[in-house]
């Protein structure tokens, strides 16, 4: 069956409508029946209290959900109060995170105008674009919204802007002519689309497609579909919870059984193996890394990034393929003069004399034979004729004083089956044509060429030399117009035959300029291991130019068309993708298969993009980044990050933030481990060698709320580095638990372990059980407390500014220092926190063997890094 560009317009309405006539009541009513609203379907929500016990399904926070169950139920209510806070809290985040997410397709609904100006019985009415149906005459013209797809009855030089859609940067001049074969969808022409709008000209077109069933529809249809991607830190925290959680609880399991063996009372051993499972799974992880992330959508906030969805600041750090937009993104979506060609010669912009006649001359026919405006920085016209009246703007003439100065007669408008646009005026008496358009066609229409020495006739050696100027243009990626110019009697008013025997003056290049910071950026991603890809509705040949002047792309072979993809499978497109740095004239089904592939190679994917069509691939990717300035509402709700300032370069600062929120993050896990594994040996150390248990389970609650929680929020804090901007991206399924990063949290566990051990030792042979028990609880609080100093970083930190560069941390070591001394030393709090009093001889070997960790810890960092 062929499509309904490949049909006339006769057919098509015959096709949808059953005649040719336009729709009578009775057929609006029957289609309505058939084809639904012109709306977009929304899919079912999930009410807040389904998203809000959803939180609850992650098996960590299961655990501990029976552990407070069980504490209750033991007369433990203080253990069973601070698991169901921290694990609540945790809930009420992410259900607030989710609700602020997915507006996709109520920003989808916002594209379609609110009215359209649709044919019914003889008659233009004024309708809600929800009333259109399919078979509808719709009436357009310049300023309107399309309300639906449709195939053009009418055309008055139609232009339509469908950068949103299809991401050209350029308005597309529409015509009602048959195409034959298969097109993209940027290609058809006498095609129109919901949601696009109508920069000049105007026309009508039968409605074929209303709401799901638009090319709008289909992006809506395809954001439905798309699942977004866990970042991962997500992943690593899922997979490292299971884990610690089922270790811990086994580990739990054979210390009970432990104790009952031994002897003691089974509800006593029980409320203690539960204490010490909540002391080493650290439950309030996931509201520090939450609390962490936050902290890193403020910074980045002050930079220009808003962050959507907290984990995208953690994701953007190991982001290995950036798939980027060009129109908007990478470019400035502003079409801007690039070269001028005049008298034989070509000139840069910056090159332009307007000391020169001829390149004056230009400059004036430019402004006079062209439509747009430009006032008070508002531009209204065609993008490719603003250009010219920004450049003399630029060169200090105005537009309207020209105009002023040389009055427009008369004009022959421009007509996209000439390709031509003619204005007459009185130039010093002299009464001429001024004549603009494609070069192909005006060199048709040249029998003169006007030359440094004077006017001559136009020579095929000329043609060629204009021609191969034209092909070097082209080349490059730029939108050539000629003009040319021709006296006629006074008060003659030309038509479209008197646009022959035209005088050559000169050609003017211009194109969608990339962002200045573009080339810079895409140099940082490359030097940070991330490789940069353009992915564009626009023309191969534009895009390849764009991505050649910013470093994107080194050779033409790396770039291809999105029909290039259609006939790849999803394996052959893995390999495919590996040599494309520039992917040309795609849809929004190959954005998002090209996203795929690269996941599917084990990637972190960003996608950033501006448009409608960027959609579904910026869900798709891990991180979608929309822009803020350009962007439309549809991509902006579908991103997990939006830039304000629509700079590329704002991407990388992003990066450098995510890869030092991770840091962070994985800071603050390997004290909350070491801290917590240290505990479980000192236990079990007591355990095997037949001692009482060092710890009361109201000692590991306070270890639990105080010195764990503070410090590792502090050390999620930690001022940032560009020293992350040296290394690689992480690859997408290493683990948070490597083999390093274990061994670290093991040798330094066992220094706290030892120093604990030694502590409860010291008290147990000195004064008995309680004594030693207040000797461990002492020791491991202040000896984590002053572990926080050696998690800053890899390498020692002692003797250095970085020591004293974290105000947060030094605060939560006072804090908890001061907390930790009050227990001790004041004689209320003794019963309720289980220990005896200390003299200060006592004290001081308590603060010693805390302390000692820092230069053993430190000592381990330097030797660790002089072996490397």
């Amino acid at each position: 069956m062929k499509e309904y560009y490949q049909l006339s317009a006769a057919e098509v309405k015959k096709s949808v409508n059953g005649h040719e006539d336009p729709l009578s009541e009775e057929d609006v009513r029957l289609h309505k029946e058939k084809y639904g609203a012109n709306e977009l379907e929304e899919g079912k929500k999930k009410s807040w209290v389904q998203i809000f016990f959803e939180q609850f399904r992650d098996f960590l926070v299961v655990i501990l959900i029976i552990s407070a169950i069980v504490s209750g139920l033991l007369g433990d209510a203080e253990s069973a109060a601070v698991i169901i806070i921290v694990i609540t809290i945790n809930a009420i985040l992410g259900t607030v995170q989710t609700l602020k997410a997915e507006q996709s397709l109520n920003s989808l609904k916002k594209l379609s105008g609110p009215e359209a100006k649709v044919l019914r019985d003889g008659s233009v009415v004024l309708l809600p674009t929800r009333e259109i149906t399919v078979g509808d005459t719709i009436m357009l013209e310049a300023g309107d919204v399309v309300p639906a797809d449709g195939r053009i009855v009418e055309n008055y030089s139609l232009k339509i802007d469908e950068s949103a859609l299809t991401g050209e940067s350029l308005g597309v001049e529409k015509n009602e002519e048959i195409i034959t074969g298969e097109v993209p969808l940027g290609d058809r022409l006498n095609m129109v689309y919901s949601g696009s709008f109508v920069t000049y000209g105007r026309g009508s077109f039968v409605v074929t497609d209303i709401g799901m069933k638009t090319e709008v529809g289909k992006i809506a249809s395809l954001l439905k579909s798309t699942s977004e991607k866990k970042t991962p830190l997500q992943v690593n925290l899922d997979q490292f919870g299971q884990k610690l959680s089922i270790i811990i609880l086994i580990f739990c399991g054979i210390l009970f059984g432990i104790s009952i063996f031994r002897g003691e009372n089974i509800g006593n051993a029980f409320l203690f193996a539960v204490a010490l499972a909540v002391a080493a799974i650290p439950e309030a992880l996931s509201s520090i890394v939450t609390i962490v992330l936050s902290f890193g959508t403020q910074k980045m906030a002050k930079e220009h990034a808003i962050i959507r969805k907290l984990q995208a600041v953690e994701g953007l750090g190991s982001v290995s393929i950036i798939c980027s937009d060009k129109t908007g993104t990478l470019t400035q979506n502003k079409m801007t003069v690039e070269d001028y060609y005049v008298e034989e010669r070509h000139i840069a912009v910056d090159g332009i004399n307007l000391e020169n006649p001829a390149q004056k001359q230009l400059l004036l026919y430019s402004m006079l034979c062209n439509d747009s405006t430009n006032k008070d920085g508002v531009e209204i016209g065609d993008p490719t004729e603003t250009a010219l009246i920004n450049l003399a703007t630029v060169l200090g003439l105005e537009a309207g004083t020209i105009r002023a100065q040389y009055p427009r007669e008369c004009e022959i408008p421009f007509d996209s089956d000439r390709k031509l646009m003619t204005t007459v005026h009185e130039l010093d008496g002299v009464h001429r044509m001024v004549v603009k358009g494609a070069v192909d066609v005006l060199l048709g229409c040249m029998t003169h060429i006007q030359k440094a020495s004077g006017v001559t006739e136009i020579t095929p050696e000329d043609m060629d030399k204009i021609k191969a100027q034209n092909q070097s243009f082209s080349e490059n990626g730029l939108r050539v117009l000629a003009f040319a110019y021709k006296d006629i009697p006074e008060g003659f008013a030309p038509g479209v035959e008197d646009e022959t025997d035209l005088t050559f003056l000169g050609l003017i290049s211009m194109m969608d300029p990339p962002r200045e910071e573009s080339k810079a950026a895409v140099a940082e991603c490359i030097s940070a291991g991330i490789k940069p890809i353009m992915i564009t509705g626009d023309h191969k040949v534009t895009a390849a130019a764009i991505a050649k002047r910013i470093g994107i792309l080194k050779d033409i072979s790396e770039a291809c068309e999105g029909e290039a993809i259609d006939s790849l499978s999803d394996e052959e497109l893995k390999d495919f993708v590996e040599g494309i740095s520039v992917y040309a004239r795609v849809s929004p089904e190959h954005k998002i298969r090209i996203v795929r592939a690269w996941q599917e190679k084990g990637n972190i994917v960003s996608m950033t993009g501006d448009g409608v069509n960027d959609a579904p691939a910026l869900k798709q990717a891990d991180i979608g980044v929309a822009m803020g300035i350009t962007g439309t509402e549809v991509s902006k709700d579908a991103s997990a990050m939006i830039l304000t300032d629509d700079n590329f370069a704002t991407i990388v600062k992003a990066v450098e933030n995510g890869r030092n929120v991770y840091q962070n993050i994985k800071n603050a896990i390997q004290f909350l481990l070491s801290g917590n594994f240290g505990a479980i040996l000192a236990v079990l150390y007591a355990s095997i060698a037949g001692l009482p248990v060092p710890f009361a389970p109201v000692h590991l609650l306070f270890i639990n709320l105080l010195t764990d929680s503070l410090p590792a929020i502090a050390l999620g804090l930690e001022p940032h580095t560009k020293r992350v901007m040296n290394e690689k991206p992480r690859p997408m399924n290493e683990s948070i638990l490597t083999k390093a990063f274990l061994t670290k949290i093991g040798t330094e566990g066992l220094v706290i372990a030892v120093m604990t051990v030694a502590g409860f030792l010291i008290g147990y042979h000195s004064g008995g059980a309680a004594l030693g028990s207040t000797f461990a609880f002492g020791t491991l609080c202040l000896s984590r407390l002053v572990h926080g100093f050696n998690c800053k970083s890899d390498a020692p930190v002692v003797f250095t500014k970085r020591f004293f560069n974290n105000s947060y941390l030094i605060g939560a070591f006072l804090v908890g220092f001061l907390l930790i001394t009050a227990v001790l030393m004041i004689p209320a709090l003794h019963g309720i926190f289980k220990v005896v009093p200390l003299n200060f001889e006592q004290l001081m070997i308590v603060y010693g063997l805390a302390l000692a960790n820092l230069p053993i810890i430190q000592i381990m960092k330097w030797v660790r890094g002089k072996m490397k």
